[in-house]
């Protein structure tokens, strides 16, 4: 469940640690041809960067090899939403590529930390538009029947823009 009194007070950590828990996030670029992709997040908490291990084959890192800007990142769970856009460019750093590298990774990239097909992909967030609820399903019951029967809207949590 979405804490909804960290949703208010501190909005901007719950969603780095929202991010952080998350499998993977849809990332995309802005040519309008591309189709978002799942992409595993590694989070830098301290600089609130979000970085993402890329191919340089994939449809997603030669657009951002060629043309490094905005773009979106959703991350969705039952009861916490965001789209947040920011900066993505590439990332050169062998620092970051050994500070996040794990057994999983090493599995897309045979050759290693050095695999020639490697980039990595650095997040820098700008604005989100986040939303929260309880996920409780007997709350989503009950504002469906009250809202049905007041006829008004349902109350399913809260939303706000933030910036980061």
């Amino acid at each position: 469940m979405a804490n909804l009194d960290k949703f208010n007070e501190n909005p901007q950590q719950q969603l780095l640690e929202e991010v952080k828990g998350a499998r993977c996030v849809m990332l995309g670029s802005t040519d309008p041809e591309h189709h978002m992709q799942p992409m595993a997040p590694q989070i830098d908490p301290d600089n609130r960067v979000v970085y993402f291990y890329s191919d340089n084959k994939s449809e997603l890192g030669e657009a951002i090899m060629k043309n490094p800007g905005m773009v979106h990142m959703c991350h969705i769970d039952k009861d916490y939403q965001a789209c947040v856009r920011g900066h993505l460019a590439v990332h050169t750093d062998p620092a970051i590529v050994d500070k996040f590298w794990n057994p999983i990774v090493s599995a897309w990239y045979p050759g290693g930390k050095t695999d020639p097909k490697l980039i990595m992909l650095r997040f820098l967030p700008d604005e989100a538009a986040i939303w929260a609820s309880t996920g409780n399903p007997l709350k989503f019951m009950y504002e469906v029947a009250k809202a049905n029967i007041k006829d008004t809207e349902a109350d399913m949590g809260e939303m706000k823009v933030i910036d980061l």
